[in-house]
């Protein structure tokens, strides 16, 4: 029904606008979503128990989807066993300018230049006191306007604030669309800045996961540096991976606009990144894998090559919420 009917007509539309009607359709329409999509699977087989937290089944949502925690029920209510929302910011702020999220068709990809658009942590904060029982997990990043020698103050908000209402947190450093961000994850400047959050999280009652958040353009040699600061921060673990600014293989007529690509062309990439940390790091932490999964296939090899959970952005963009039933429905086949 997504694919064959529903997909056609919503990619007429500029993609962004078309996120934004499909969350008022699913707000003020839920009944949409028990007639035209499929009936989540609910099993005990499927749940995982993943850096003391338990997740009612293992394919989450990634950040970026729902920034500002407005929909985080009704996407937990069509399947997904845990949602990461944000990437949230201390201030609110616009993001980059319009038009900034484009879909490359012929390659099953889209390529953003949000620029960390979201309405600022207190908003966020208001809104996830109503969580009921969602899974949350909190995507935090420095506003645009903060120098990257005081970064570390903005995410420290974002932490203290989040942490009454979020059951993990998620360092982004890894967008490429706020300028020089990638610079903090070199080793000094990113062992400090997590240093600096777990020394606020020793100081809490009760501790909470924090996990980092890599670019699928490092080198292995930056790879084996993450490996050392999760040993030394002693952080919960890593998301592998965000978007990527390599344009290799792409056919589509748009593929050269800037921003962070995603989709399938990141299929073999970010599985590669999630087994490299894996076995060069011994299973030592684990590891949320994201990047072209289209498929329950594409979940399973990420599964396979050391990643405990994955997570969905744009494969559930083109495939639908179907995507999570094909790759739960696989996981009880399978397992």
């Amino acid at each position: 029904m997504y694919k064959s009917f529903i997909r056609p007509i919503l990619f007429k539309f500029d993609p962004e606008e078309v996120h934004y009607f499909t969350f008022s359709l699913l707000k003020n329409f839920p009944f949409f979503a028990k007639i035209f999509l499929p009936k989540p699977i609910e099993d005990k087989k499927l749940e995982r128990e993943v850096f003391g937290l338990k997740f009612k089944n293992p394919v989450g949502l990634a950040a970026g989807f729902d920034k500002d925690a407005k929909m985080f029920s009704e996407l937990s209510d069509l399947g997904f066993g845990f949602i990461e929302i944000g990437t949230l910011t201390p201030k609110p702020q616009d993001g980059n300018p319009k038009k900034r999220l484009f879909r490359l068709k012929e390659d099953s990809a889209i390529i953003n230049r949000m620029g960390f658009n979201n309405g600022g942590i207190d908003a966020a904060v208001e809104r996830l006191k109503n969580n009921k029982n969602v899974l949350i997990g909190g995507n935090i990043g420095k506003n645009k306007i903060t120098a990257n020698e005081d970064a570390v103050n903005d995410y420290i908000i974002c932490f203290e604030k989040l942490f009454p209402v979020v059951d993990y947190f998620v360092v982004n450093v890894s967008s490429p669309n706020t300028p020089n961000l990638r610079a903090l994850q070199e080793k000094e400047p990113l062992t400090k800045l997590l240093s600096e959050l777990q020394k606020r999280n020793a100081e809490k009652e009760k501790q909470k996961p924090i996990l980092l958040k890599i670019a699928p353009d490092l080198t292995d040699e930056q790879l084996l540096d993450i490996i050392d600061i999760v040993n030394e921060t002693k952080i919960a673990g890593v998301i592998a991976t965000n978007t990527t600014l390599s344009r290799e293989g792409l056919v589509s007529s748009n593929k050269d606009e800037t921003g962070g690509l995603s989709g399938k062309p990141l299929t073999k990439r970010s599985t590669e990144v999630i087994r490299f940390l894996s076995e060069k790091s011994g299973k030592a932490f684990p590891i949320i894998g994201v990047g072209g999964i289209h498929s329950a296939d594409d979940a399973i090899e990420k599964f396979d090559a050391g990643a405990s959970l994955i997570q969905l952005y744009t494969g559930f963009i083109y495939e639908g919420p179907q995507l999570i039933h094909d790759i739960n429905k696989k996981l009880l086949e399978k397992y």
